[in-house]
């Protein structure tokens, strides 16, 4: 999987999977899934680390989980997100940020928004970095619409979701995800661009799909969003297999001779 599969994917019509993932064990299972490439996103600051937004995430926080990301999944094609105001402080520090990414094995960055920042995206894309663009709810804007709220409803502001759109594609971005806007509104940008559009909580008229693997796996137990479909309940899984070792080790059941050494 390369840049290169992801506009031949939409010319072709064939869709896109994506998930986030964070850590070495999980980026092994997916290295033998047909899962088509992995986000190491900022939202590791929720899923991992137990923040209420994803804006602690720092660029050392992104570099020490893309570097465990890219050696349990070789041969994957990796994204890494670049975190709050990395990309907003010049291009000097948006190259060291996505830099320090793509070191630490990403092939490509992700950023939100590109209205104020147009110039530091040309720069990486210029410099050999591939561009994944981000729009509609752009969480590391979540204090700026007061919560977490889907974007686009008016017809003012989705001409101006399209907007960005064409203009990320203008700056060289390979695809863009967009995220928790209308149906409708995804698939007319969908349509009106020649770049994939990945989407999250956007309908399934975008090329592709990417979900949180944590809510994709039913462990998420305190909040499910309306668009993560769990599909598989992974969180009673795990507590049953938690059950049974408690129980096996006050039963004096485990561990077992087989499992004990002479």
């Amino acid at each position: 999987m390369s840049i290169l599969n992801f506009r031949n994917s939409k010319a072709e019509g064939r869709k896109l999977s994506m998930v986030t993932c964070y850590d070495y064990t999980f980026a092994r299972l997916l290295s033998k899934s047909s899962i088509d490439a992995l986000l190491v996103g900022d939202s590791v600051a929720m899923a991992i680390h137990g923040y209420d937004s994803t804006l602690p995430a720092s660029v050392d926080m992104m570099r020490i989980h893309t570097q465990a990301v890219a050696r349990g999944a070789a041969g994957k094609f990796i994204v890494a997100d670049m975190p709050f105001l990395s990309f907003r402080k010049g291009r000097k520090a948006a190259l060291n940020a996505a830099q320090q990414l793509m070191t630490a094995g990403a092939h490509a960055v992700k950023l939100e928004g590109v209205d104020g920042h147009e110039d530091a995206i040309q720069r990486l894309v210029e410099s050999g970095v591939p561009v994944m663009g981000h729009l509609g709810l752009q969480p590391q804007s979540v204090h700026a619409y007061g919560g977490f709220k889907v974007q686009g409803r008016d017809a003012g502001a989705a001409k101006n979701i399209l907007r960005q759109a064409a203009g990320l594609e203008a700056l060289g971005c390979f695809a863009i995800v967009l995220e928790c806007v209308p149906a409708e509104v995804a698939r007319e940008i969908t349509a009106a661009i020649g770049i994939p559009t990945i989407g999250i909580g956007a309908g399934a008229g975008c090329d592709g799909q990417i979900l949180v693997l944590q809510d994709l796996l039913g462990l998420t137990v305190d909040f499910q969003p309306k668009f993560a479909r769990p599909f598989c309940a992974g969180a009673d899984v795990v507590l049953d297999a938690l059950r049974r070792f408690d129980e096996s080790v006050k039963a004096g059941s485990f561990p077992a001779r087989e499992e004990s050494y002479a």
